[in-house]
């Protein structure tokens, strides 16, 4: 079978990742990786349209990668050049006669995700540089999904390129304590990287599905490669949350919010799934963050319509995950759960002494335009719903909330 373009670009997504650790394992160079897999993938543009498609595209390019840095590496003199040369040859010595679809791929993923996720790398690379090496995305992508320019993406990668050499970051997973210390940064960047998917996208669309979806993969490739509780947790979480996507919008709704959507077409495989995961993470009996909100989503889930949702239990849980993280955003989801449950006026006067630290946050204005429009108080919901448009940067949430202001102005 012939191979065309784009065949290469969905092999290069789905197994980039994989060839990137595996080639780092030798390097433990991002940079080396990149450009020995970029020579195989060269290669494979020129000679998959005429032969076709070898049986294993991926431990085509992996060996042909690790072919372009042997080449690379006997023609350097450096001291350090030769004894990488010395690492690959030693792991494939018969690397020249191999066929390529027999090459072997040694699963290292999780060596590079606590590379890209180290604490010592700033915050805003660890993202971008988590997403280029592990998941295929091209920093024009990346710059469209943060709402950057390509350059600053580039800037940053190189940063966090030069400080893995600079710092001497070890290629590896952590053990004990360390990994006790480490595991946090990894888990926040892959649940960034999938709220993402939801508070930065500008346009019409209410959700960037192809950054949700390689969250879940990332997880799901951290709880395969290292199935602890809180990698579990977060899982769950993503996947009952994720349960809901079909949901949110329809052919004339851009977004529908949790109280109006049609719960059977929830994907009830990812609520069971999810809801497996966190039994068996719970049982641990050390909740964490991420446990406590997808035991949150799980309530919802459960409930078979918005008037059946467990509000008090939810309540509660918010005051368990308030205790781990005692962040203003989780004050006013303790506020709206609060106001569910029937006591709106203390919801509202909580959400009044929250404004000062929520003062430019979009779901604040939301929420206590709601909560005053419930105690009949127009003028401040109208001015809270302008104050929520002027801070969306989402089309769909900003019709949703036109939508309820001009019901407001009608009524």
């Amino acid at each position: 079978m012939k191979a065309s373009v784009p065949d290469l670009a969905q092999v290069f997504r789905a197994e980039s990742g994989r060839i990137l650790a595996s080639l780092m394992m030798h390097t433990h160079s991002v940079d080396l990786a990149e450009d020995a897999l970029q020579d195989a993938l060269v290669e494979a543009a020129e000679k998959w349209p005429k032969n076709g498609k070898p049986i294993n595209q991926a431990a085509w390019l992996l060996t042909v990668a690790r072919r372009r840095l042997i080449d690379r590496f006997r023609k350097e003199s450096l001291r350090s050049a030769r004894t990488t040369l010395e690492a690959i040859v030693d792991t494939q010595p018969d690397l020249e006669g191999l066929c390529e679809s027999e090459t072997p791929i040694p699963d290292e993923r999780l060596r590079l995700i606590f590379t890209c996720c180290h604490p010592a790398l700033a915050e805003n690379a660890r993202i971008p540089l988590t997403l280029k090496t592990l998941c295929g995305f091209s920093a024009r992508e990346i710059a469209r999904a943060f709402l950057t320019t390509e350059i600053n993406i580039n800037q940053r990668l190189t940063r966090a390129k030069r400080k893995i050499r600079s710092a001497g970051i070890a290629y590896e997973v952590p053990e004990g304590e360390a990994l006790k210390a480490r595991l946090p940064s990894v888990l926040s960047v892959i649940y960034l990287i999938y709220n993402e998917s939801y508070s930065a996208f500008e346009g019409h669309a209410l959700t960037q599905t192809k950054l949700a979806e390689e969250a879940i993969r990332l997880a799901r490739i951290l709880h395969k490669l290292l199935p602890r509780p809180e990698v579990a947790g977060l899982l769950a979480l993503l996947l009952l949350h994720h349960s809901r996507e079909a949901a949110r919008s329809s052919h004339t709704v851009a977004f529908i919010p949790l109280e109006q959507q049609n719960r059977e077409l929830w994907n009830q495989e990812l609520i069971q799934e999810g809801t497996k995961l966190l039994l068996m993470a719970l049982s641990e009996g050390k909740p964490d963050v991420y446990q406590i909100q997808a035991s949150i989503s799980g309530l919802h889930a459960m409930a078979i319509n918005w008037a059946s949702t467990d509000w008090p239990q939810i309540l509660q849980l918010y005051a368990l995950l308030y205790q781990l993280n005692p962040s203003p955003v989780v004050s006013l989801n303790q506020a709206v759960a609060l106001a569910h449950s029937g006591n709106v006026k203390s919801a509202y006067e909580t959400l009044n002494e929250l404004e000062p630290e929520l003062s430019t946050y979009q779901p604040f204005f939301a929420a206590r335009a709601e909560l005053a429009d419930r105690l009949n108080m127009q003028n401040q919901a109208l001015a809270d719903y302008d104050k929520a448009l002027s801070l969306t940067k989402n089309g769909a949430e900003r019709d949703y909330l036109l939508r309820k202001k001009n019901q407001l102005i009608d009524f």
